[in-house]
C-alpha cells in the first residue's frame, strides 16, 4: 500500500481530494463508515468537483478508496481497513495533519472501534487462533481456497514421496483399523506391517489376475483371507484387482489422482448423523413456517442422497455378504406442541429410503412453557448442551454403535455436532448455510444493543468455536469464504472483530487452511425439472395455473387484468433481508414494467393477524402500503400459501410457459436455493449480486446480476431482457436452456454426495496421521465453550425461567 500513500500525500490534488472526502464524511455526524457509503461519498465529491472519470477509478486516492472497506474518523486520526486483494486486509492510520500513513495492528483497530462507542477496556480478552494453525499445511494461492480436498491430496502425496516407509506404515495402520461392528474390513491380522502389506498386495494381484473379472467375491474370499485381505476391496475379482492395483500404484508412485481414486473405494462410512435443530424439521406441512426454509429441504435431500450413494459403495465393496447397510439419522428437536405437524414424533422414517430416519429428541424440561413449543433460533442456545448429551444416548441406541460422520447445519446444529463429535471422537463436518454476523451490519460492535432480541454474543462465540473445531467445512460458494474483490466473505468477516466489553477476536479463523471445501448442494430433479419436459402432470398444471392466475381466495391477494402477460415471479419468506418490498417498489416505480409484465409473489403469509414476528408484520404492512401507493391492483398477485414442493415446481414451469422470469431480490443471499429451482425449471433468473448468486450465474453476462438497492437499474435490466426477446425471438429460449443445463451439470446431489464422502475419508485419515495438529486447537475451543458460551447461554435460560 505504500505505493499508493506516497503519491496521495505528495500530490496536492489527490491530498485535497482525500481531505474533502474526510470532511464530507465528518459532516454526516457519524464516525464509522462502510464501503458503500465511502464510495458513494467519494463519487459525489468527484462529480461536484468535476473530476475526470479516471480520477475516481485510477488515481492513487481513487484506488485507496476502492480498496477501503471500513473507515473510522477519530479525533486525532483517520483509520482505514483496506483490502487490496481478496482475503488480505490491512489497517492503516492517517495522522490528523495528513503527514503520514502508519501501518497498524488489528488489535489497535479493535481498540479504536471500542473507543468509538465509549467501550474501550485496556485488558479485554483477546482470542487469537493463529498459533494453532502455524504447523498445519496452508494454501498459498487464494484462487485455490475452497479446494481443500485437492490440496490435501497433493500434500499427502508429496509427504509419501518424501518419507515412503513412514507413510506406507500409516496407510497400513489406517486400513487395519477399519471395521464394522467388530468385523475387520480390508486388512486382517495376517498382515503385520506396511512392508508386509506391499508384498501381500503383489501376491493378491497375481492371484486375482488368473480369475475371470466377473467372478463373485464369495467364490474366492477364503483365498484372499489367507493372504490377509478381509471384505471391502470389491464385489468381483475385477473390482478387487482394480482396487489393489490402485493401492500398489499409490505405494510405488504416489499421485493425487490415484490417492483420490483409492480413498473413494475405501468403505469407511456407514452411519451418518445430520444435525438440524431450529425450525420445524419434518417431511410435510413445515416449509414456510417460522425459520423453516431451504435448510430442511437440504438435509432431507442430502440424507436420501447419502443413503443411495452409500448403498452403491457397500455393494461395490462386496460388503452385502455381511448384511451391512447404511444408516442415516437426521437429528433434531422434538416439539410437543407440534401444531398439527409430525414434529412431536420421536422417530419418523424418510420417504423413499430404506434406512434413513428423523430422530427427534426433546429439550430438557427447564420451563415447559418454553421448551414444549417452537423456539426461535435466537433463543435456542441454553438447551443445546443438555440436548447433545441426551441425543448421544439415543443415537448410540439407534445405531447400535458409533456414527462415522456428524454433519452440523447452521450455528446451532454445528454446536451440537461439535459437542457430539468431541465426545464420540468421530469426524465433524460444518455447514453454516448462512452466518448471521455479516447479515447484520455493525452487529458485533453494537451487540449489547441487540442482545435481548438476537443474543449475538452467544451465536458469534458458537460460530468461532465450531468453525475452528470442525474437521472440514463445506460451503456452497467461494464467496462464503473469501467474498469478492468488492465484498468481504462470510467466514472472512470472522477474521478480526470486536465484541466490546466481552472480547476481541484478533485472528478468528485461518481462511487458507485446507479444511474449507466448496461442495454445492443439488436440486431434487424429480420435483424441479425443465418446463419443456413432456411428463408433466396435467391435473397439477391446471391446479397451479388456477392458483397463480385466477383463483379468488382468502389467502390470495389481487387479480390480474391481463393474465397472459409474462410474469415476474418471486418465491421468498417475508423478511427484511429477502426484500420483497424492494421488488414490489421496483415494479411500482416502473410504468414500463407494469405495461409489459405482471408480478406474482409466493410467500407463506399474507395477513397481519397470522404473524407474531414484528419484523414480518412490518414487512407485510409495507407490502400493502407499496401496492396501494403505486396503484398496482390489476398488476399483482400475492399468494400467502404453503404449497407442496410439487406445486412449487409446477409454478416455476408455468411461469416459464408464459415466457416469464424469476427475480431473487434479496439484500444478501448466501446461496439461494430458489435460484437453483427456478433455473433448472428453465426460468431466466435475475438474482442479487450480493452473495453466492454471483457464482450460480457465473459465465453468464452481467445482465442477470442485479443490485437490489438500485431499483431503477434493476427495472432497466429486466426491460432490456424483454426487449432483446422482442428483437431476437430465440433469446428467451437460449437463456432458458443455458440456465437449466448449468444447474443440471453443476448442482446435483450425486456429485455433492460423492465429494462429501471423499472429504470424510481423507480428513479422517489426516486426523489419524496428524492428531496433534487439531487437538490443541479443539481444546482451546472447549475452553471458549465453558468460559464464554455457557455463561452467556445461562443468562438466556435465566430469563426463560423467569417467565415460569
Amino acid at each position: 500500500m505504500h505505493e499508493l500513500f506516497h503519491p496521495i500525500l505528495a500530490n496536492s490534488e489527490e491530498k485535497a481530494a482525500l481531505q474533502q472526502l474526510i470532511f464530507a464524511l465528518n459532516s454526516s455526524g457519524k464516525r464509522y463508515f462502510l464501503r458503500n457509503e465511502i464510495l458513494q461519498t467519494f463519487s459525489q465529491y468527484c462529480h461536484q468537483a468535476q473530476k475526470p472519470t479516471y480520477f475516481y477509478y485510477s488515481s492513487s486516492v481513487g484506488k485507496l478508496i476502492q480498496y477501503t472497506h471500513e473507515m473510522i474518523l477519530a479525533e486525532d486520526s483517520t483509520w482505514f481497513v483496506v483490502r487490496p486483494k481478496i482475503a488480505h486486509q490491512e489497517v492503516w492510520r492517517l495522522t490528523a495533519d495528513f503527514a503520514q500513513f502508519d501501518f497498524m495492528s488489528p488489535e489497535a483497530f479493535l481498540d479504536e472501534s471500542d473507543r468509538l462507542i465509549d467501550a474501550y477496556e485496556p485488558n479485554i480478552l483477546e482470542i487469537d487462533l493463529s498459533s494453532f494453525y502455524e504447523a498445519s499445511p496452508s494454501i498459498s494461492d487464494s484462487r485455490n481456497v475452497g479446494q481443500g480436498l485437492a490440496f490435501l491430496n497433493r500434500y499427502l502425496c508429496n509427504q509419501m514421496q518424501a518419507n515412503p516407509q513412514y507413510w506406507v506404515d500409516m496407510l497400513y495402520l489406517a486400513l487395519h483399523g477399519l471395521q464394522y461392528d467388530g468385523i475387520n474390513l480390508m486388512i486382517g491380522n495376517v498382515i503385520l506391517s506396511g512392508i508386509h502389506l506391499a508384498k501381500q498386495v503383489h501376491q493378491a494381484i497375481k492371484f486375482l489376475s488368473g480369475l475371470h473379472p466377473e467372478e463373485p467375491y464369495d467364490k474366492f474370499y477364503i483365498d484372499l483371507q489367507k493372504l490377509g485381505f478381509e471384505p471391502g476391496w470389491g464385489n468381483t475379482a475385477g473390482r478387487i484387482l482394480e482396487t489393489l492395483n490402485l493401492l500398489d500404484r499409490l505405494i510405488d508412485s504416489p499421485q493425487p489422482a490415484i490417492l483420490e481414486a483409492f480413498v473413494a473405494r475405501v468403505p469407511a462410512v456407514f452411519r451418518v448423523v445430520l444435525v438440524s435443530i431450529h425450525g420445524w424439521v419434518a417431511q410435510e406441512d413445515v416449509i414456510g413456517r417460522d425459520e423453516t426454509l431451504g435448510q430442511v429441504i437440504y438435509v432431507i435431500e442430502q440424507a436420501r442422497s447419502l443413503e443411495n450413494k452409500l448403498q452403491q459403495e457397500i455393494k461395490l465393496a462386496g460388503l452385502e455378504v455381511l448384511g451391512i447397510q447404511p444408516h442415516i439419522i437426521i437429528l433434531t428437536r422434538l416439539i410437543p406442541n407440534c401444531e398439527g405437524t409430525y414434529c412431536n414424533l420421536r422417530l419418523e422414517k424418510l420417504n423413499d429410503t430404506d434406512n434413513a430416519w428423523i430422530l427427534r429428541v426433546p429439550f430438557g424440561e427447564f420451563n415447559p412453557e418454553i421448551t414444549d413449543n417452537w423456539i426461535s433460533k435466537f433463543e435456542i442456545w441454553p438447551y443445546l448442551e443438555t440436548f447433545a448429551l441426551d441425543a448421544e444416548k439415543q443415537l448410540l441406541a439407534q445405531f447400535q454403535g458409533k456414527p462415522n460422520l456428524i454433519i452440523g447445519n447452521y450455528s446451532d446444529g454445528n454446536l451440537v455436532a461439535f459437542l457430539l463429535a468431541r465426545r464420540l471422537k468421530v469426524t465433524h463436518c460444518n455447514i453454516a448455510h448462512s452466518l448471521e454476523k455479516p447479515k447484520h451490519l455493525f452487529s458485533n460492535l453494537y451487540w449489547e444493543k441487540f442482545e435481548d432480541k438476537y443474543h449475538f454474543s452467544v451465536q458469534f462465540t458458537a460460530d468461532i468455536i465450531t468453525m475452528n473445531a470442525a474437521d472440514f467445512i463445506i460451503t456452497s460458494t467461494y464467496q462464503e469464504i473469501f467474498g469478492t474483490p468488492d465484498s468481504v466473505g462470510q467466514y472472512e468477516s470472522y477474521k478480526f472483530f470486536t465484541m466490546p466489553h466481552l472480547y476481541h477476536v484478533v485472528d478468528g479463523i485461518d481462511l487458507f487452511n485446507p479444511k474449507f471445501n466448496m461442495v454445492p448442494p443439488g436440486v431434487n430433479e424429480q420435483v424441479f425439472f425443465p418446463y419443456s419436459q413432456a411428463n408433466r402432470d396435467s391435473n397439477l398444471t391446471n391446479k397451479v395455473q388456477d392458483l397463480l392466475f385466477h383463483r379468488q381466495d382468502s389467502q390470495i391477494f389481487g387479480h390480474l387484468d391481463q393474465p397472459r402477460k409474462p410474469p415476474i415471479f418471486a418465491v421468498a419468506p417475508i423478511t427484511l433481508i429477502k426484500n420483497l418490498t424492494g421488488l414490489v417498489e421496483c415494479f411500482g416505480k416502473s410504468q414500463e414494467l407494469q405495461e409489459r409484465c405482471n408480478l406474482i409473489l409466493l410467500t407463506s403469509k399474507l395477513h397481519l393477524d397470522k404473524t407474531s414476528n414484528p419484523e414480518e408484520a412490518q414487512e407485510i404492512q409495507k407490502l400493502y402500503d407499496i401496492i396501494n401507493h403505486y396503484h398496482l391492483h390489476g398488476h399483482i398477485r400475492w399468494l400467502g400459501l404453503r404449497l407442496l414442493n410439487q406445486e412449487v415446481g409446477e409454478a416455476y414451469r408455468l411461469v416459464a410457459d408464459y415466457r416469464g422470469i424469476y427475480v431473487h431480490f434479496a439484500l444478501f443471499e448466501a446461496f439461494g436455493r430458489s435460484i437453483l429451482e427456478a433455473m433448472i425449471s428453465g426460468l431466466p433468473t435475475f438474482a442479487t449480486k450480493f452473495g453466492g448468486a454471483l457464482e450460480i450465474l457465473e459465465d453468464r453476462d452481467n445482465g442477470f446480476k442485479i443490485n437490489p438497492t438500485d431499483l431503477e437499474g434493476t427495472a432497466k435490466k429486466i426491460l432490456a431482457f424483454f426487449q432483446d426477446c422482442d428483437t431476437h425471438p430465440e433469446h428467451w429460449q437460449e437463456v432458458s436452456q443455458w440456465m437449466s443445463q448449468r444447474i443440471h451439470q453443476k448442482y446435483n446431489w450425486q456429485l455433492h454426495t460423492s465429494q462429501l464422502l471423499a472429504l470424510t475419508k481423507i480428513y479422517s485419515f489426516w486426523n489419524f496421521v496428524s492428531p496433534e495438529k487439531t487437538e490443541a486447537r479443539v481444546r482451546y475451543m472447549e475452553s471458549l465453550f465453558h468460559l464464554i458460551y455457557k455463561p452467556r447461554a445461562e443468562q438466556i435460560l435465566a430469563k426463560h425461567m423467569g417467565n415460569w
